[in-house]
Parts: C-alpha cells; structure tokens; sequence
C-alpha cells in the first residue's frame, strides 16, 4: 500500500518549467530526491555520490534550457542575436542589406574655347566644343576618385541657337575683342568604381545560376550582357517580368520633359544578392531554357504523369522532383553556352564624402568632338579642362551595422512594398539604393498647410561625420524612388533639417584633494560621447537634468553651478557653423530644450564648444 502511495505521489508531482538556471534544478532536485528517495540516498553534498549526480543532472537541465531559450530568441528580429540569422530575417521583411554607399558629388566643369567672330560678334568656336564623356574620373585632394555619370557634351546648343553653358570672356586683345573663351557646364559624379568583368558559362543547364563578383562593396550593377548581345536585366524578384527604360524624348516638348519611361519585358533578368559575411555580391538568373518555347503561363501538371508499362496492375508511390516544374521561362532564363559581361560599380565609405572644393584633379579624361579638329587645337582643349565641386559630396555611408538593419526591418515588416505610415516611409528612405547616395537622419512631420501632404526632413554628413544640408541630387534621387511606393492621395514635400549648433559651458566645484584639470578632462570626455552626433535623431530634445547628472555623477565633483547651452551660426573663431540662428534660452520648455521643427541638434567641435570651469 505504501508502495502505491508513493508511485502515485511521483506521478503527479508537479515541475515547475519557471526555475532554469543551475541552482535552481539543483535545489528542485535534491528536494525531490530527499522526498521520494530519503531511504536510499541521504547524502547531497558536493563530495558525496548523491551530489555528483544531482549536479550532472542540474548541469544537463541548465544546458538544455539554455539552449531552447536561445533558439525561441532567434525566432524574434528583436531578440535574436547570431549575425545570420538576423540577417535572413531582414531579408525576409524585404530589406535588402547593402554594403558601402558611394558619395554623389556635383561638380562644375570649365574648358577654355578660343573666339572666332561669326555673324558680327565673337563666339566660342563651335568646331572645338568638346564632349566630356560618362566615365571621367576626377580626384579629389584626398586621393578619392570620382566617374563622371553622364555625358556633359558643351556642343549642345538652346532653341534659341545658344551654347547651353555659362559663357564668359577669358582673356581680350588690346582693342577689347574677346580671345578666349570659358565655358562653365555642370555634371554629377560618383565616388563608385565601375569595373567590367566576365565569366564564362559551360553548356551544362542549371537553373538559378548564381555569379559571385570579384569585388567587394558593390553599390551598383550598370548592365548585364551575354556573348550574343542579350541583356540581362535587374528587377527586384524574379517573378518580375518587366522593367521600366529611359530613352530620351524626341517629341515637341523634349525642352519640357526631357526622357520618357518605356515599360520593356525582361524575359532575361536576375536579382543582386549581398552577403555581410563574405562582403561579396552574387547575380542569380532564373530557371528557364532560352532554346524552350513556353506556350503555357506555368508547365502542365498532366505532363508528369507516370505511365504504367506492360501488365504492371500494382506499383509503388513514385516522388517527382519538384524542380521539374521550375524548368520554365516563368521566372527568367538561365544562361548556358555563353560568356556574361557584368559591368558594376564598386567601394564607398563615408570617407567619401570630400568637402566642397576639394574634387580639382582630372585623373583619366575622356574627350571627344563632333569634327577632327587639329592636333593641336585638341592637346590645348584638352589641358584647358578644369573641374570643381562648389558643394561638399554627400550620400557616402559605411556599411549599416546589423542593429541599424534590425531597426529597419523591424518597421518594414508590415510595409508590402507600400508606403501607408510614416514608419513605411522612413523605412523606404534608409533602403534607398546606394548607388543614389544614403540619407543620415530622416524624420516625417505634418504638412501644417495641407492635411493631405507630410514633409519629410532629411540631413547628410561628410566625411569627418560633421552635418552637411543634402545635396540636391540626393534629393532629387530620393524623390524618384519614393515617388513608386507613395499612395496616389498623399504627398511628400522632401526638406532640409535645420541644423542647431550648440555649444555647452559649466562650473563646478571639485572636492578637496581632486586634481581639478583632471576631473574637467573626464567631464569633457563623458559629455562629448553623450552629446555626439549618433546619439541625435530630428526633433530629439535635450534633457538639461541628463547633461547635469552626467557631471555630478563624475568622481570628484562636489556641485554644479552653472549650466549654460549658446546657440552657434556662422563663422565664430577658426570654426565654422551652420547659418540657422539658434537660440536655447528661447527654445527651453521643462527643462528641455528643442530643436526647431524638424531640425537636429550638432555640437560641430567639441573641444571647442564644451568649456568647463572648475572653482
């Protein structure tokens, strides 16, 4: 009877699954075996034989624990914590992870055109208008290349019949007649490398090819190419069969409007893949067989039918390769028996980002003329060129880490490819291909003129981190591609983040027998790691009782007296500042003071801008 007691005491004795560490399936373990088993076995103790098997017992259960834990963790974009998983999970939500973004720079380009007088005035000579051609590489001062995007031809003429570039006279001869003379034309640049490269492919058919290119860093794929002059075409996934073109317009309103969209089918396609790992970028192809006609959307089922032989009555259950139905033109064609001809851009970085002035060096031009003029006259043409960027390159950004992803898919997540909430909107903007630049810190605000219309405040940085107003091609890039994902109803007015300088000045009393230089260096450090520029997101306010708790909480301060934020602008010293005029003292509501709207504070230079005072 006794023994039947006890067996059914063990069967509905209840386990707690909350106690998971080692001390508690420890404790939970000796205090059931004291219960049910004091007759046999009394001694726990670490040195004891009962001991040693509650441990092993404890050490197992803490294991497994562990290890459940952990992977329910990797479940979650929120919690998990192995690099690959997170990032098949960002890839997942339709984030695609990208490596290093080259800057995007505009630039002026200037070439000296001797005069020839033509019609009763003196002119530029057209016979010797030169085409700076796409593929130019300029230097910067710093030793970073930029290639010239598309053509700026100086022999392209207005309606009117007039140069479309900024003239002006050079040099004159002694009676005032023009000699020479400089043609001004703007161009945008990048700091992306193109390269080209081939692969050969065998006659083997393999569907969903994948290519992996030689370099690192990746921002862009210019064009696909096989032997026999088929392109292949990007697209976002491959069940995506078309692709949209720009071809220039050739119709009346070409001054108005100058390209057209043209839809092509894109029977030839395939996706980019990047992988964080390896820092390498794969193309995959589709599934389909060029030689194949597909007279059907999707392959007949009934095609796969088993026949049955001779007198066989019975057979087994026969399992069909599922890849039997992906040999179709559905989702694009894989190439055999051909050479591929990828050309690509490569490389970036913040470092990137050249101030304005700094882009002067002309490092491989291409040049060519609508006539042959002289030898000569080419070789002076040639060495006239001149180039500069007015403006500082923006848009180059190091790889985002894998938390920066982890943030943008967490908001993409529930997105589907549309922008409806500003979190869909944000989340678009940070996934703005690279090759048309990254845009630092974004924030969406109510338009308060127009209840249908939000503004979107966005800020770049330059290469030493520092804030820069982005460059309008940035912007102009920025719009395009927003433009695809936006609701029919619903406008985005894309605007500069004023950007509010400030600087911090303080006095403290130090406690006796504290090196006062000394403490002031620990509570310069402190506050410029608290008050740099990524820990600042647009509209972020600053809490004046954190800035005074982080120095009070520094060993050897006593008290604090005084606390004072100074809006900076301009040029104020060596340093300069940004032109919007801040003041804190007027922007200060309990105890925090706010940026105007839209805005994003910067405190530009540290070591000049936070001055302590020990008493």
């Amino acid at each position: 009877m006794a023994g039947n007691i006890k067996k059914k005491v063990k069967l509905e004795k209840d386990i707690s699954y909350l106690n998971k560490d080692f001390d508690a399936f420890r404790n939970e373990l000796i205090d059931y075996a004291r219960i049910n088993y004091s007759d046999k076995i009394s001694d726990f103790t670490q040195a004891g034989l009962g001991g040693l098997f509650v441990d092993m017992a404890a050490y197992v259960g803490d294991v497994m624990s562990f290890y459940l834990d952990h992977q329910f963790n990797e479940l979650n974009l929120e919690t998990a914590i192995e690099e690959k998983n997170i990032e098949r999970m960002v890839r997942l939500a339709g984030v695609k992870s990208t490596p290093k973004s080259p800057a995007i720079a505009n630039i002026d380009i200037s070439v000296q055109i001797p005069a020839v007088y033509s019609g009763g005035e003196y002119i530029p000579d057209s016979d010797l208008l030169p085409n700076i051609r796409a593929g130019t590489i300029f230097s910067s001062q710093a030793g970073i290349n930029f290639e010239l995007y598309d053509n700026v031809d100086f022999s392209v003429l207005t309606d009117d019949g007039e140069i479309d570039a900024e003239v002006t006279i050079l040099s004159q001869d002694s009676s005032g007649n023009p000699l020479k003379f400089l043609l001004k034309k703007p161009g945008v640049c990048t700091s992306g490398k193109s390269i080209l490269e081939t692969h050969v492919i065998g006659n083997d058919f393999i569907p969903f090819r994948k290519l992996q290119l030689k370099k690192d860093n990746v921002s862009e794929i210019i064009f696909v190419k096989d032997s026999d002059g088929n392109e292949f075409y990007e697209v976002e996934s491959l069940t995506q069969d078309v692709v949209y073109s720009r071809v220039l317009n050739n119709f009346s309103d070409k001054n108005l409007v100058r390209e057209r969209i043209e839809l092509l089918p894109a029977s030839r396609r395939f996706v980019k893949e990047y992988n964080r790992q390896t820092g390498r970028t794969h193309i995959r192809f589709g599934s389909g067989k060029s030689d194949v006609f597909d007279d059907d959307v999707i392959p007949d089922p009934s095609e796969f039918a088993l026949p049955l032989y001779g007198d066989r009555k019975t057979f087994n259950s026969v399992v069909i390769d599922p890849n039997a139905f992906l040999d179709t033109q559905t989702l694009g064609i894989s190439p055999r028996n051909t050479t591929i001809t990828v050309s690509y851009r490569h490389g970036g970085g913040l470092n990137n980002n050249v101030p304005a002035g700094s882009i002067s060096n002309i490092k491989e031009l291409l040049l060519t003329f609508k006539t042959t003029p002289a030898p000569s006259d080419v070789v002076a043409i040639r060495g006239s060129v001149g180039v500069n960027n007015p403006s500082a390159a923006g848009g180059g950004e190091d790889e985002p880490t894998i938390d920066e992803l982890r943030q943008i898919a967490i908001n993409n997540q529930n997105s589907q490819n549309r922008i409806v909430t500003r979190q869909d909107l944000l989340a678009r903007v940070y996934t703005l291909p690279n090759a048309f630049g990254r845009v630092f810190r974004a924030a969406v605000i109510d338009n308060p003129n127009n209840p249908l219309s939000a503004r979107l405040y966005i800020i770049s940085r330059d290469n030493t981190k520092k804030l820069i107003i982005s460059p309008d091609t940035l912007k102009e890039n920025l719009s395009t591609y927003l433009n695809i994902y936006r609701m029919i109803s619903e406008a985005v007015d894309i605007v500069d983040s004023p950007i509010a300088n400030v600087g911090l000045r303080y006095s403290i009393v130090v406690k006796k027998g504290y090196n006062y230089q000394t403490v002031l260096n620990d509570i310069n450090n402190n506050l410029v790691n608290y008050l740099k520029i990524d820990n600042f997101q647009i509209n972020q306010p600053i809490v004046t009782a954190e800035i005074a708790n982080l120095i009070l909480n520094i060993d050897g301060v006593l008290s604090l007296i005084q606390l004072k934020f100074l809006g900076l602008s301009g040029k104020v010293g060596n340093n300069n500042y940004s032109d919007y005029k801040f003041s804190p003292d007027s922007s200060m509501t309990r105890g925090m003071i706010f940026p105007p709207p839209g805005g994003i504070f910067e405190v530009k230079f540290p070591n000049d801008d936070i001055v302590g005072r020990a008493i």
